[in-house]
């Protein structure tokens, strides 16, 4: 990913109350392996959060500046440094409107990703940890800990400069759990929250069962064509990539690559062409899983009928062919 521009700036700010100071960096970051190492690993970390949401610009105005900056950077009209440094700026702002905010290192990176570009912002905390010289003593090392990214955008440049309908070319990290502690990371970007990935996910799914249910499929040939729709899903998302439906289609059925794609635009699910997936939605799919009483109970969907049958009658579960570790276990309990 050849990276084009990047920067790391420092906003001081303590979840207290007190005012916010920055320290801002003077010129670009120099190319370097450790800043590719660095790219990569918050690449990886940024895909694999699953609470993220998906957007497009608000009207840039006095309450929405960044993409107004953003688009003077696009077209030459000032450099990388000082839309950074504008932009940290106003995020200490907005965080100085947050008494749990918490400062640390700012970092913009703009790369190139095949033919697209983009630009990844990131609120970076360090931590403690420990290493072994080479004079072979142990010491304390600080690092930056991307393990706990919640505060992170990225931009496709690309398809916010050629596609003016577009309303999935922002992603960010959005707060678990209902907290609006992160609201005011979404306003500066100022992103205006379009696709909902859970709801697209799950109107995919139903469109699918659907799909397969009105074709009278035999069950092994809809298992193997779910197993192809969570294989392709799952790697789109692995790769931060948004799920193409034709594409999906045609990796659904070979033979018929327009026919998932025909049925849904013809049955207006309200799908875009392309839209985020959410992971977990999609691997909910593929499992039955329940959890109560000190009992964890998880498999596969296409199980259900073949290895484990529900009695409805007797509200119980059949499991024929459990798990060999499993099996070995209850004999050694009743010795």
């Amino acid at each position: 990913m050849p990276i084009d521009n990047s920067i790391v700036h420092q906003i001081h700010k303590k979840p207290d109350g007190q005012p916010a100071s920055l320290t801002l960096r003077d010129a670009e970051l120099a190319s370097s392996e450790a800043l590719e190492q660095l790219l990569a690993g918050l690449i990886e970390a940024y895909n694999s959060k699953p609470n993220k949401a998906w957007g497009y610009f608000h009207e840039e105005s006095g309450a929405y500046p960044f993409s107004g900056w953003l688009q003077q950077l696009v077209d030459q009209e000032q450099d990388f440094v000082r839309f950074s440094s504008q932009a940290t700026e106003h995020l200490k702002t907005l965080m100085e409107g947050s008494n749990l905010a918490l400062g640390g290192h700012v970092l913009f990176i703009r790369y190139r990703q095949g033919m697209t570009a983009f630009l990844v912002i990131a609120l970076l905390h360090h931590t403690e940890g420990v290493t072994v010289t080479d004079e072979l003593d142990v010491a304390a090392a600080r690092h930056l800990d991307l393990s706990s990214l919640n505060m992170a955008a990225r931009i496709n440049l690309t398809e916010w400069k050629q596609n003016a309908s577009a309303k999935n070319y922002i992603s960010f990290i959005r707060g678990r759990s209902g907290k609006r502690v992160s609201d005011y990371f979404r306003d500066f970007i100022g992103c205006v929250e379009g696709s909902n990935p859970e709801e697209d996910t799950n109107t995919l799914l139903q469109a699918f069962s659907d799909y397969v249910g009105e074709a009278s499929l035999e069950p092994e040939l809809v298992k193997d064509k779910a197993k192809a729709m969570s294989s392709y899903v799952n790697s789109q998302s692995r790769a931060g990539e948004q799920v193409a439906l034709e594409e999906l289609s045609g990796v659904i059925d070979e033979e018929h690559p327009h026919a998932f794609y025909d049925y849904i635009r013809n049955k207006d699910y309200g799908l875009n062409p392309e839209m985020p997936a959410d992971k977990r939605a999609i691997n909910n799919f593929m499992r039955y899983y329940g959890k109560a009483d000190g009992l964890s109970i998880s498999f596969e969907s296409h199980l259900l009928g073949e290895r484990v049958e529900y009695d409805e009658s007797e509200d119980a579960l059949v499991i024929r062919h459990p798990p060999k570790g499993l099996v070995q276990q209850l004999r050694n309990k009743r010795r």
